[in-house]
């Protein structure tokens, strides 16, 4: 006897278990990228720069000190002298680009180390600060004060003017001028956080501070970080290339190309390539990073996020019928 509720039998499913969370993750975050053609771009000159500096030195041995003075300030683009010569040759008769490999990893050096260190530092005092509030958030901000009050560059050459110059104790300076940028935001960024519901959810039910921070707080401010660290690995490359210029950077028998440049603006009438390739190095990787800063802003942004997956022709309709409609 039918109660017209016959139960409908329901076909066993199989869930995927295996499948992690990351790798679809990952796996999204690929495809945005793909589809942008610039950003992907800007990614893979990155990635080479990076291989370069990485596995660029153990391939060359000593080809970039070896000393040829039989082919002193050889133009580039002539491969009667060896592959190696392909860039032109210093006033040593040195391999121009054995000396851009070898100064990629020292630049690299650099800038990655201070700019991991301020992120570091800077956004967890910030996220400390931003959810305690009171003394602790006036004792940050006030610090981060101190430090903004003096022109980063300006203290950097002050300092490596009395101390030493070398590559730690440029870190160390660089790392702690760039602290109050990534203190100020993430502080910023916490501070607003903390009054929301999950939040005050998440206190009622007992959760400590660090737990809090670490669970409901890291998540939504690190897209935030990340982009500016990838905006202040630029500027840090770019002060590190200044001060090398200045003659307080990386000291010889190191090589940065900020210091190639400096060696050889002498020689800019009689040998242009000495400070044009370097030059052309530090802008090449400083714009690939500020396109990929530009394209993680736009993914991490939930309401932005739908303009990586809209074709660029659909996208720039849209803009001009918006335009013409206002």
């Amino acid at each position: 006897m039918s109660t017209g509720l016959d139960l409908v039998p329901v076909k066993p499913t199989t869930a995927i278990v295996g499948e992690p969370a990351k790798k679809r993750a990952g796996s999204k975050w690929f495809r945005l990228l793909v589809n942008d053609r610039v950003a992907a771009a800007a990614a893979v000159v990155l990635g080479l720069v990076f291989l370069t500096a990485v596995f660029g030195p153990m391939l060359l041995g000593d080809l970039a000190t070896r000393i040829d003075l039989d082919n002193s300030n050889q133009p580039p683009f002539t491969l009667s002298h060896g592959w190696a010569n392909v860039l032109g040759t210093d006033p040593l008769g040195r391999s121009m680009l054995a000396r851009l490999i070898v100064a990629c990893q020292t630049t690299l050096s650099v800038a990655i180390p201070a700019v991991l260190i301020s992120a570091i530092v800077g956004s967890a005092i910030g996220m400390w600060a931003g959810y305690h509030r009171g003394w602790r958030e006036t004792l940050a901000m006030r610090i981060a004060d101190v430090i903004m009050s003096f022109p980063s560059l300006l203290l950097a050459v002050v300092v490596l003017y009395v101390f030493s110059p070398s590559a730690a104790n440029i870190v160390a300076v660089l790392a702690i001028t760039r602290i109050p940028v990534y203190l100020r935001t993430a502080r910023a960024e916490s501070a607003e956080l903390q009054s929301r519901l999950f939040v005050d959810a998440a206190r009622t039910f007992g959760a400590s501070a660090h737990s809090i921070i670490g669970r409901h707080v890291v998540p939504i401010v690190l897209p935030t970080l990340l982009t500016l660290a990838t905006l202040d690995f630029c500027y840090v490359m770019l002060a590190e290339s200044s001060l090398s210029f200045l003659g307080i950077g990386i000291q010889p028998p190191d090589v940065s190309w900020g210091l190639m440049v400096s060696q050889g603006r002498t020689y800019l009438h009689t040998a242009w390539w000495l400070s044009f390739f370097p030059g052309l190095a530090i802008v090449i990787t400083t714009v690939s990073a500020t396109i990929l800063a530009a394209w993680a802003r736009i993914a991490t942004d939930p309401g932005q996020r739908w303009r990586l997956t809209v074709p660029q022709k659909r996208l720039t309709r849209f803009a001009k019928t918006t335009k013409a409609l206002s």
